[in-house]
């Protein structure tokens, strides 16, 4: 019997042990994905800011400029694209609404990005764009992949429709989470007008031909991204933006169009660091403590299926020859 069981432990014993690499190996980049009918918003604030009065072209202080981001999934455009790239397609059509003190529109940019749901790979395909203009991007932009690593990465900048370093800086502690911290510098670089601004009945697209008035912007970005996710916790950018030459600036060399630091909003900041948690324990799920978990299981069970085999193999113990029976004496 002892026998029996033990071969039944060694047997679970293989399984769970064989199940620890194929958890972390097999299912993981399986399991671990982006959903394609994902939406997610987010408001950034710049306190205070500078912006350019389009009246006068003079810049001017002002109290408060607020972002709104939003990323929205489009499923069906993914389903699309995954007919030909033969892996998990994630479509986010984002919009980056810029407002003024009064709410009104300063600008608005559209984006489409296109990756792979696991790794946050680019996907090239048609209707990549950044403002109507299509692009193809290296690196990653809005997401950092699953177990990020302490290095520098590719990040896509969309408003200079380039690709540049962005520097791990090291790890710090976010609100009782341990992050890592990352930079990136574009310095200043010549860029598109934004096709949607507050300008009626002038075409931005042709501005800078008519006027001799180009666009000029650099920006300083940090992120803090929790290492297990990708995702970021806080995000800040401290963003200028100028118009430089031409007849539109009546003589001036250069304006600021626009400057801030720009930070996330702080109830979204907590909003998104509770679904950061909430996440994580998913993925360090399938990483860690299930692989490990299966692990540990898998090699008790060995040494107990040993344990019952070595038992099974004692020898039993002989037994005591009986005593002949004492004859009572005749008499």
């Amino acid at each position: 019997m002892r026998r029996k069981a033990g071969l039944v432990l060694l047997a679970l014993a293989v399984f769970f042990t064989a199940l620890a690499p194929l958890m972390r190996w097999y299912a993981f980049p399986r399991l671990a994905k982006i959903p394609p009918s994902q939406y997610q918003d987010m408001v950034l604030e710049a306190k205070p800011a500078t912006l350019l009065d389009y009246a006068t072209m003079k810049p001017k202080k002002v109290d408060k400029l607020t972002v709104v981001q939003t990323l929205k999934g489009n499923v069906e455009e993914s389903e699309r694209i995954e007919k030909t790239a033969g892996r998990d397609v994630v479509v986010w059509d984002a919009l980056s609404f810029i407002a003024g003190p009064d709410g009104k529109m300063v600008s608005t940019i559209p984006e489409r990005y296109i990756f792979d749901a696991h790794t946050q790979d680019p996907v090239h395909a048609t209707g990549e764009m950044v403002d109507g203009d299509p692009v193809q991007r290296r690196g990653i932009e809005f997401k950092w992949p699953f177990l990020t690593e302490q290095r520098d990465y590719e990040y896509f900048d969309a408003r200079a429709r380039v690709t540049a370093p962005i520097h791990y800086k090291g790890t710090q502690e976010f609100r009782g989470l341990e992050v890592y911290y990352f930079e990136q510098t574009i310095p200043w670089t010549k860029v598109p007008y934004p096709k949607k601004m507050p300008l009626p009945g002038i075409d931005s697209t042709k501005l800078e031909k008519q006027t001799g008035t180009s666009m000029w912007y650099t920006t300083k970005r940090m992120f803090w991204i929790d290492p297990v996710t990708g995702a970021p916790v806080n995000g800040e950018e401290i963003h200028q933006e100028e118009m430089r030459g031409g007849s539109l600036l009546q003589g001036q060399e250069k304006v600021t169009a626009f400057a801030g630091h720009v930070k996330m909003r702080a109830d979204y900041v907590d909003s998104t660091l509770a679904l950061v948690k909430s996440n994580r324990t998913l993925v360090l799920l399938l990483t860690s403590y299930l692989p490990w978990g299966f692990l540990a299981l898998g090699l008790a069970l060995l040494a107990l299926s040993l344990w019952l085999e070595a038992r099974s193999r004692r020898p039993a113990p002989s037994p005591v020859a009986a005593e002949p029976p004492v004859s009572a004496p005749l008499g």
